[in-house]
């Protein structure tokens, strides 16, 4: 559906914005009502407590409504040939306008609550670093048909660069088998705590904390402390890696990545909360394989843009506006990388890696070792000064700890490498979250080179490639001093020439 408004035409947002905030300002007032009804009604009896509660929140809800209704009549926006025009504020007027050249994302998202409604919120984004976030503008909520007009009018700029060759329509779609791959990441264990703390919590809203404590503690009586402790755990991972389902099927169900027509990338997926994100292909400048320590193990690994207007933009990590591809098997992340590239085979595939020195080994060693001591030495002084028991707490920490952190320290030297491709520097590192980016040597604009004083002991550098793209920042650590500097060159010829000095 397209809008039969003329360009030039002030829009306002749509006015049902109103009836959305009072309801959702009315299920905030249940939920917050709920626990201080209960509170109040100890000191108070139940009649009063329950009309001082649902006054407060029918003074809340009318209030609310009543600024959203004057935030509605005072925002205006419009589309111009050359900028985008937004007018908002209901104490402080601002105009903001936006070059439509550095418009770079239209990001739209809709609650379940807009999704009743027909509306959406849009995000127009220019990519730019600004602190006071005046580098984007938003739009809360305008009708769906509204939503999918600007995306369509401030991206499309087909008629202004040649068609490319290469793969158009649908990339990757979801398929269930991935769901497998949720239970493995670091959300199980998160969320498997915090569900402990949510029992507990409501359990003191009615006045209940310690007899659910007392119930559980009867319950687990029977059993040695080491049972208790691994029947807990059991617990918590069992109740996380649901959570960990349930949250990777909110946010990827429908998940869908297409390219459409005149260049852009497109990313649809939610089930309550629907969300489409949009990049400009032109903006790209590689792509990034991602395999957290679990999904590395079923080997999995998910696939985020390297694109200049997606780095860091948003600190929410569940939007993850730069991912391409959630977990998935390799072999397919590699396949969609390649497509989303229009390579015939992704770089991070066919890259081959130079590993990095033996020296790289033993600093990752000597650091895994340190941690440990670090966890593992407060224990101690303690043992020794006031209770012999953290003593034994110690050395069987050290007999666990050791092992794994060696092993990871082996494995974080192993996963060192850089490599160069025709049109792509590979660098990869990492063992808990392993990395493997392909950035295009076009899009590198300068060389940091980073040596410390261990490192010039061992002849080490790190090596950082900066482009205005993604994290801005893609570092090869612990790379031979020569080889290093040969490999910047070589990588990019002549940014680095006139720092470089040449011996035979």
């Amino acid at each position: 559906m397209t809008s039969t408004a003329p360009e030039s035409e002030w829009k306002r947002l749509d006015r049902r914005t109103v009836t959305v905030t009072a309801l959702r300002m009315m299920g905030v007032a249940v939920v917050a009502g709920v626990p201080i009804g209960i509170g109040v009604g100890r000191a108070l009896a139940p009649g009063p407590a329950v009309a001082i509660v649902v006054s407060a929140g029918v003074v809340l809800t009318l209030v609310a409504a009543g600024v959203d209704h004057l935030r509605w009549r005072r925002t205006r926006y419009r589309v111009l040939p050359e900028r985008f025009e937004l007018r908002q504020g209901i104490v402080v007027r601002k105009r903001r306008s936006l070059n439509r050249d550095r418009i770079r994302t239209v990001d739209i998202t809709a609650s379940v609550l807009l999704r009743l409604f027909g509306l959406a919120h849009v995000k127009i984004g220019t990519g730019e670093q600004a602190e006071d976030n005046e580098s984007s503008l938003s739009l809360n909520p305008i009708s769906r048909a509204d939503a999918e007009w600007l995306r369509r009018e401030l991206l499309d700029r087909a008629a202004l660069r040649e068609p490319e060759p290469g793969q158009d329509g649908v990339l990757s779609t979801l398929h269930l088998p991935w769901v497998r791959y949720a239970p493995v990441s670091f959300v199980t264990p998160a969320l498997g705590a915090a569900a402990f703390g949510v029992v507990l919590q409501v359990a003191e809203w009615f006045g209940l904390q310690s007899d659910v404590v007392s119930w559980a503690l009867d319950l687990l009586s029977e059993l040695s402390l080491i049972a208790v402790v691994l029947v807990l755990v059991a617990i918590g991972i069992l109740v996380g890696a649901i959570g960990a389902v349930a949250l990777f099927v909110e946010m990827w169900w429908q998940y869908r990545l297409e390219r459409e027509p005149g260049g852009t990338l497109r990313v649809r997926r939610g089930l309550l909360t629907t969300r489409s994100i949009s990049v400009e292909e032109r903006r790209l400048r590689g792509v990034e394989l991602v395999e957290p320590l679990g999904n590395r193990l079923l080997g999995a690994a998910r696939l985020d843009a390297v694109a200049t207007g997606l780095a860091q933009r948003e600190q929410d990590k569940k939007a993850a506006h730069n991912t391409l591809q959630p977990a998935a098997p390799r072999e397919h992340a590699d396949r969609v990388a390649a497509a989303v590239l229009r390579e015939p085979v992704s770089p991070t595939a066919v890259a081959r890696l130079r590993p990095h020195p033996r020296a790289a080994r033993g600093r990752r060693v000597r650091w895994a070792l340190a941690a440990v001591a670090a966890v593992l030495t407060p224990l101690v002084v303690v043992g020794l000064t006031v209770t012999p028991v953290l003593l034994h707490v110690a050395w069987v920490g050290a007999v666990v700890l050791v092992p794994v952190a060696v092993a990871l320290a082996l494995d974080a030297y192993r996963n060192l490498g850089h490599g160069l491709t025709d049109g792509y520097l590979v660098f990869r590192h990492g063992t808990v979250r392993r990395g493997t980016v392909a950035l295009q040597r076009s899009g590198v604009i300068g060389w940091a080179v980073r040596q410390s004083f261990f490192q010039r002991r061992r002849g080490l550098l790190t090596l950082t490639a900066t482009t205005a793209a993604g994290s801005q920042a893609y570092s090869a650590h612990d790379v031979d001093e020569s080889e290093g500097l040969a490999f910047a060159e070589e990588a990019v010829p002549g940014l680095l020439t006139p720092f470089l000095e040449r011996v035979d």
